[in-house]
């Protein structure tokens, strides 16, 4: 295990509208006010967006399982944000429910809000972790 100590630093609270991108807002949030690290929460619906529900087998590098959203779903999510190289990377988990079905994973690709979605950025000072490519997992991950 690796860790370092920081603290907290600024909060940004965000609203994003219907048919906003969420992956993309978070970034250009964070390029925007120079947020080197970070944890945020989520909480809204979202219409459309690509997850990852885990690995296909438990290998390296793991091949991963898809899943669509395709409509519209209440969410709750969690996640980082960290540079990799210049730019801001961000790693969103997520609960995605509509109905009786829920969907679980990593938000990667297609990130649609539905209606409203509010954001809570917590930035993190005195930490230096950054992500980095992993040539053994085929991701990038943070590193210490």
């Amino acid at each position: 295990m690796k860790y370092q100590v920081g603290k907290t630093g600024r909060v940004v609270v965000a609203r994003f509208e219907d048919h906003e991108d969420v992956l993309s807002n978070l970034t250009s949030i964070a390029k925007n006010e120079n947020i080197k690290a970070a944890v945020f929460y989520l909480i809204g619906g979202m219409r459309e967006g690509r997850i990852v529900v885990g690995p296909e087998k438990d290998v390296m590098p793991p091949v991963p399982v898809w899943r669509e959203l395709g409509e519209s779903h209440e969410i709750i999510g969690l996640g980082t944000i960290f540079y990799q190289a210049d730019e801001p990377k961000v790693h969103f988990h997520g609960a995605f429910g509509k109905g009786d079905k829920v969907k679980v994973g990593c938000m990667r690709e297609k990130s649609e809000t539905f209606l409203v979605l509010e954001a809570i950025i917590i930035e993190i000072e005195g930490v230096d972790a950054v992500r980095e490519f992993d040539p053994v997992s085929g991701l990038t991950l943070l590193k210490l």
